[in-house]
């Protein structure tokens, strides 16, 4: 019941929080200026927003997220109500071990309005046993990628030859063991496996050809349809 009137509290106070935002005219589901925090690793700390206690998540997610994440919730577990995010992402693996560690903890995650949980960060968001995405919260979406260095790859690969053949196998392996990872994730956290194959996958996470659309931001009306927001708690 108090994480209840906790969820009713932080809707009020983040909906009022909610502005119109200009579109970006590349991305055009989006916002032109996410916030999601310019913190080059993501930071946990605990505020009191309006009567209730929140763990907030701001920040890029790499491989001390989720251990910096389980050190939080020891901490400050059991006086949490909520868990709220705000990320342009990052490590793909440690943001659904991220996920997996909300998910034992009980907790519900938010995106309060002006927020917005990018790529890593979804997993992480997932992973609330309720999950709630505010009026002007933005829950952006892209493929993932193992090309980090986009022009390295492309000098190597003209090379040709071998070099060119492992390249594309190393990819292509990675890739596949990562969208296998990622369906086990989505079935265990409650999510439709079709948030895959029609959104997530459908947009690249680098401009190709005559597209340079990179993100994509779910409708309120997507959300639902996929499950991606819960709606109410479950616990």
């Amino acid at each position: 019941m108090r994480r209840l009137l906790a969820g009713m509290l932080a809707a009020s106070l983040c909906s009022g929080q909610a502005l119109a935002q200009a579109r970006d005219p590349v991305n055009p589901t989006c916002p032109a200026q996410p916030s999601w925090s310019d913190y080059p690793s993501m930071r946990f700390s605990v505020a009191t927003m309006n009567g209730m206690r929140v763990l907030k998540g701001e920040g890029r997610i790499d491989a001390s997220t989720p251990t910096n994440l389980q050190a939080a919730l020891d901490e400050h577990g059991d006086s949490v109500d909520e868990i709220w995010l705000r990320s342009p992402g990052g490590d793909a693996r440690a943001g659904s071990q991220a996920g997996f560690i909300i998910r034992q903890s009980g907790l519900p995650t938010r995106i309060p309005g002006g927020w917005a949980c990018f790529s890593a960060c979804n997993f992480m968001f997932m992973g609330g046993i309720g999950r709630f995405v505010d009026p002007g919260g933005v829950f952006m979406v892209h493929m993932f990628t193992h090309v980090g260095d986009g022009s390295a790859t492309r000098q190597q690969v003209r090379q040709g030859g071998d070099t060119t053949v492992n390249i594309v196998g190393d990819i292509e392996q990675a890739s596949a063991l990562l969208a296998s990872e990622d369906n086990d994730f989505l079935i265990r956290m409650g999510i439709s496996r079709a948030l895959l194959t029609d959104v997530m996958y459908q947009v690249r996470a680098v401009p190709s050809g005559g597209s340079r659309e990179t993100r994509r931001c779910l409708t309120p009306e997507e959300m639902d349809r996929y499950h991606v927001r819960s709606g109410e708690y479950d616990g």
